[in-house]
């Protein structure tokens, strides 16, 4: 649970900015309640976080909330859309739950807001620009 502790400080150290958590929902086999606790964890540290669910296409974007996560089967996944409406937002951190497999626009070498990816498996993979964390 290391994972959790820097969570809550990173959360703690971003009250006051904008902030957006990213779901990848493009499969439905994940370790669903993990991704609920984190969610959990930005609905009860940061409420004004944005929860931004997203496969191929932008899903949903609406406050923060675990129950309301839906998921699909047909794995595909990019990221491309939701880094773009973080800019147009000005978000200041991007939080994005994922496996790390999903495309990326090759045009898009980095983001001008800190990035961060949250992975929920046992495997840590090497991504694009940001920083990973491990949060299995």
């Amino acid at each position: 649970m290391r994972w959790h502790k820097t969570l809550l400080s990173m959360l703690q150290q971003r009250q006051g900015k904008k902030v957006a958590l990213a779901v990848d929902t493009s499969s439905s086999e994940v370790p669903t309640i993990l991704i609920n606790n984190i969610v959990k964890l930005f609905e009860q540290l940061k409420p004004d976080t944005l929860l931004v669910q997203a496969d191929f296409k932008i899903r949903d974007i609406s406050p923060v909330k675990s129950d309301t996560i839906k998921y699909y089967t047909h794995g595909k996944s990019s990221y491309t859309l939701v880094l773009e409406w973080a800019k147009e937002e000005n978000i200041d951190t991007l939080f994005y739950i994922t496996d790390v497999t999903g495309f990326i626009s090759e045009e898009m070498e980095t983001v001008d807001y800190e990035m961060f990816w949250l992975v929920p498996d046992d495997f840590l993979p090497r991504v694009p620009f940001g920083k990973a964390i491990k949060v299995a």
